[in-house]
């Protein structure tokens, strides 16, 4: 995943919150979360999709690969009174900060268009899943796909993509 520094992840994080802001509502609204499961941000950013799922009762973690962008997310977590209910951590798609068979859910929002290895990606994903996790990875539609869907199907089996409104798209792997 690319890592951004102070100025680019203060930079996104502006602009994310204002732009984004419906997006991530919508990537909400999509994520089926039961109470009580570990759900895991990779490649959260700002943290900005955690806000919109707190009402959902999963426990949830956001990961990116920018230390300074992990800084934003908790600060803003804090600024919207979040801080106990979510957490941040540093690490990748390709290196997940989880013991094996701990998360239920794995999401990533917008930022597979980052992910350097993806069969690597996917092959820790399916490390960290509990048996029934799903991975469900929300991006650009005109993101190329072809090389994380490939990977998930090898790790996973089954993967669909399926358009999310006009200008996104979900894989979903389980």
């Amino acid at each position: 995943m690319t890592v951004w520094g102070k100025t680019a992840s203060e930079t996104y994080h502006r602009r994310a919150t204002g732009m984004l802001r419906g997006v991530y509502r919508l990537i909400a609204a999509d994520i089926p979360v039961r109470p009580g499961a570990v759900v895991v941000d990779v490649g959260t950013g700002p943290g900005l999709l955690l806000h919109r799922m707190t009402g959902t009762g999963g426990v949830l973690h956001g990961v990116d690969p920018s230390p300074d962008m992990v800084a934003i997310a908790r600060a803003a977590a804090d600024a919207e009174g979040l801080a106990e209910r979510l957490s941040f951590a540093t690490g990748s798609a390709e290196d997940l900060p989880f013991p094996d068979a701990s998360v239920d859910l794995l999401v990533s929002s917008l930022s597979l268009h980052h992910w350097v290895d993806h069969a690597k990606a996917a092959a820790e994903a399916r490390r960290v899943l509990r048996p029934g996790g799903r991975l469900l990875a929300y991006d650009f539609r005109f993101v190329r796909m072809g090389a994380a869907a490939a990977a998930m199907r090898a790790e996973f089996g089954q993967v669909s993509r399926t358009p999310v409104r006009l200008a996104f798209a979900r894989l979903a792997a389980s």
